[in-house]
């Protein structure tokens, strides 16, 4: 009499893989996207002073001087404060000419708005820094900022 009769026990249908390459392609574009790569590797300790009053600035214009001495990888570089720009270890001399490389690697209009950002160990003496300072005024660049991390109390 009735119409319905109950289905035998089938295999499940196979699962639709035709918008699998539309979801890994998704993923792929996001990571390209949401991914920052790293400008240069630390090869120097670098443990930043503290302050009170800090300032963000945009790094598009930023031209990054490291100073500190070498991390425990670099332990054959010795012991004494080194100066790091990109990824190599400078001299004291050598900072004008790397310095004046790389803001002619930048935009034009970006060259003449060039900030100096020195992110020195806490540890550091200040003969270092302040050699650093001198070449920075033979090469012309005269706006230097100090990084350091936010005072917590």
């Amino acid at each position: 009499m009735s119409k319905f009769r109950k289905k035998d026990k089938g295999e499940l249908p196979a699962i639709s893989t035709a918008s699998l390459p539309d979801i890994v392609f998704m993923l792929l574009f996001f990571f390209m996207v949401a991914t920052v790569m790293r400008d240069s590797s630390l090869m120097i300790e670098n443990i930043l002073p503290s302050a009170d009053q800090v300032e963000k600035l945009k790094k598009d214009r930023t031209v990054f001087i490291f100073a500190g001495k070498p991390s425990s990888q670099y332990k054959q570089f010795g012991t004494e404060p080194r100066i790091q720009f990109n990824d190599a270890f400078i001299a004291v001399e050598d900072v004008k000419p790397s310095v004046l490389q790389a803001i002619s690697e930048l935009n034009e209009e970006l060259q003449s708005k060039v900030v100096i950002g020195l992110k020195v160990d806490k540890k550091t003496n200040a003969g270092l820094v302040s050699d650093i300072k001198q070449e920075l005024r033979k090469a012309n660049a005269l706006k230097v900022m100090y990084i350091a991390n936010v005072k917590t109390e």
